[in-house]
């Protein structure tokens, strides 16, 4: 029997970005574009504290590293996260097989922190974010 309502999709994943950073903004928008990312959720932290809220993550902290959370509950951070990503992409899969298979996504991730500690300088004053 119908209820003439349609089933929420589910996400494999769901992505929370920063909508107000510019280089990241274009990053997820180039990863909206692709095969596959329909079947992501896509969250600006900048624009829906409530879907922070609803996890359990402040903007503070979601503005510090990239959070993705997988349809199983699990989080991953930081390039793990992206790995996560690169892996329901398509065209994208090979990039998060490789850093796997030779083991980088340590050292991807210790990179990625560097990086996320100058942008989040260069974003926010002191430590407040907009």
């Amino acid at each position: 029997m119908s209820t003439g309502r349609a089933a929420k999709p589910q996400h494999e994943l769901t992505v929370f970005y920063d909508g107000a950073c510019p280089l990241c903004k274009r990053e997820i928008g180039h990863y909206q574009s692709m095969r596959g990312a329909d079947r992501i959720e896509w969250v600006d932290i900048t624009r829906d504290s409530v879907r922070l809220r609803e996890h359990g993550l402040s903007l503070d902290q979601a503005m510090a590293r990239f959070h993705v959370l997988q349809s199983d509950g699990a989080w991953q951070t930081g390039a793990y996260g992206f790995a996560a990503l690169w892996q329901r992409l398509p065209a994208l899969r090979w990039l998060a097989l490789i850093l796997q298979r030779l083991r980088l996504l340590p050292v991807a991730d210790w990179l990625y922190t560097r990086f996320a500690r100058h942008r989040l300088k260069r974003r926010c004053n002191g430590a407040v974010c907009a």
